[in-house]
């Protein structure tokens, strides 16, 4: 790859939906009647039990807590009949005789009863009053909404204002008796749902509990899992959670070669069923990933007068800007592999490219140090002047649009605020060679000149929070990134040949992989696909890594630079059984 010139740097819950809430709150306190419709006729529920009882091995789960979320469980889910049914086998009801009159109370639209009731189920004075609260807004609401406008007025003044809380939502109920229109008014079951998140837990069990702590266990297992590389729709409640070394990818799969000089950088798009390379050549490749992992060439983008440094997918994968090294951009279709425009700025080189989140900018560094945006027609929008970056190809914008992220001395990165016109800088002790930012714009990877990276936390205070070492680099610009599930692993490139894992958190050394016969200068992990890594490398080559699969049969296809032999444009070797 090009090298450095003398004295220049080189997880959520799923809300039930109102008609589940409503079917658990209707059945939570009339299971009697759904228990005796199974057939028989059942007795009443027995006296209270298990009030100490514990079960487990450990002798730490309470079981009439452990009852009561899978009774919750089964209502949630809709097996009322089931949760009516165990209610009654346990003799552990989901709750007690006053919540059920509370909580029937409500559902009848009697308000003043429920707020009674709430007063003998005994809980503090705050959630007193925040549930109170919710209890008598609705009771306002639904008198306006019955043109009772006296009677409304008469709780809000005597009955909700007295409470002495949320005296913005009061406003605003006042603002409903003055203000012409609908008045939107929630369901009961819908209020219910409200006031269960006020209320304590051993009064009413959270909704979804049960799914609740099986996450959270699940959460665990995967954290404590130092080769974690599995989606989260693997993970099984029937064993534990363990990822082996094999998850991670490690072997050649396939070889790419239809560059016909070293080959400097690769990207995949967002979506994942795309890689696109640049090369030493003067051309960039589009190659498509197809469904069952295979990569084959797409489109060759010929045009370019210099070696292509670099590649920047749009946000919808449908274009791709590329870049030649102090020359222009280039953007072009990604389906019919046309260029589309062609951006360029008198006098000076154009050394990366990126874009706006919505699609509509593209992003520039400027050999004269500036940082440019241009709308799609090639429109200079914006322009940063001085020392804004330097003659290295890597750029970042947050997907919020609002950060660009560029090297602008050699130990340093500027993190440019738009909006607020603020700048702030990372140093580093040595001069720095490379970055890439998370994919959730939280954390900047810094590849150094003394063969460390340096993972920075770029959210308040800057501050490096990891390092990883072990790779060489003594004369190229080596690039690194993030990849794996939620990019828990770091990988990179090495001047010794190998492409290097670590593990993101910890730092360690995981494998280093051998195959490549030149410099690694660029790898890139498939976002959609935590099994898959590519890399490129001064041998013209880009290998795909992936799991073991024995079994595979071989497959070896050639393509040239102005077309392909063996009557395939595929542009690739397979290599099922691993490395060369």
């Amino acid at each position: 790859m090009g090298g450095i010139e003398e004295g220049e740097p080189p997880l959520k819950r799923v809300k039930e939906s109102s008609e589940e809430s409503n079917s658990f709150f209707t059945n939570s306190f009339s299971f009697e009647s759904a228990a005796s419709s199974l057939g028989d006729p059942m007795p009443l529920p027995l006296p209270f039990q298990g009030d100490g009882e514990m079960v487990g091995t450990k002798g730490v789960i309470r079981k009439q807590e452990f009852i009561k979320i899978i009774t919750r469980a089964l209502y949630s889910l809709g097996y009322d009949r089931s949760g009516a049914l165990l209610e009654e086998e346990s003799g552990i009801p989901l709750h007690s005789p006053v919540v059920r009159q509370f909580m029937k109370q409500v559902l009848d639209g009697k308000w003043d009863e429920s707020v009674a009731t709430l007063h003998e189920i005994g809980v503090s004075n705050d959630v007193m009053k925040s549930a109170s609260f919710i209890i008598l807004e609705q009771k306002f609401l639904e008198l306006l909404q019955k043109d009772r406008t006296s009677d409304a007025l008469n709780t809000l003044r005597n009955e909700i204002t007295p409470l002495d809380i949320n005296f913005k939502r009061v406003h605003e109920l006042a603002a409903c008796v003055v203000l012409l229109g609908t008045r939107p008014v929630s369901s009961r079951s819908e209020i219910l749902v409200k006031l269960e998140k006020v209320l304590p837990a051993e009064v009413i069990i959270p909704e979804r509990r049960l799914e609740h702590l099986v996450e959270q266990a699940l959460d665990v297992q995967r954290d404590s899992c130092v080769f974690h590389n599995t989606l989260d729709s693997e993970l099984s409640l029937y064993t534990d959670h363990q990822c082996g070394r094999n998850r991670i990818p490690s072997q050649t799969l396939q070889i790419l070669q239809a560059h016909s000089d070293e080959v400097w950088y690769l990207q995949f798009s967002h979506n994942g069923r795309y890689l696109a390379s640049t090369s030493k050549d003067q051309s960039a490749i589009i190659w498509e990933v197809r469904e069952n992992g295979d990569v084959s060439l797409k489109h060759m983008l010929v045009g370019h007068q210099k070696p292509v440094s670099i590649v920047s997918w749009s946000p919808d994968d449908n274009q791709l800007l590329t870049c030649g090294q102090e020359e222009a951009i280039r953007r072009w279709d990604v389906h019919s592999g046309e260029c589309l425009h062609v951006y360029e700025k008198p006098g000076v080189g154009l050394i990366s490219c990126g874009w706006f989140p919505d699609g509509k900018g593209v992003l520039s560094g400027v050999t004269d140090k500036s940082i440019c945006l241009w709308d799609l027609d090639g429109k200079e929008l914006e322009c940063w002047k001085g020392q804004r970056t330097l003659k290295i190809s890597d750029m970042a914008i947050t997907s919020d649009g609002k950060r660009i992220v560029s090297i602008c001395r050699e130990n340093a990165i500027l993190l440019l605020d738009r909006e607020a016109r603020l700048e702030k800088q990372i140093e580093e002790d040595q001069v720095i060679t490379s970055f890439s930012l998370s994919k959730d714009n939280r954390f900047l990877l810094v590849n150094l000149i003394n063969q460390e990276i340096h993972l920075w936390s770029i959210e308040g205070d800057l501050k490096v929070v990891s390092k990883y070492k072990g790779h060489k680099r003594t004369r190229f610009i080596i690039r690194s990134c993030f990849g794996g599930s939620d990019q828990a692993f770091i990988a990179s490139g090495s001047e010794d040949s190998q492409v290097y894992i670590w593990h993101r958190s910890t730092g360690e050394l995981l494998v280093a992989l051998p195959g490549h016969s030149g410099a690694v200068n660029c790898v890139s992990w498939n976002p959609a696909n935590p099994h898959m890594l590519a890399s490129a490398s001064d041998d013209r080559t880009i290998r795909i890594w992936g799991l073991d699969s024995i079994g595979s049969k071989s497959r070896n296809v050639h393509a040239s630079r102005n077309g392909c032999s063996n009557g395939s444009s595929n542009g690739l070797i397979r290599h099922p059984f691993g490395r060369r």
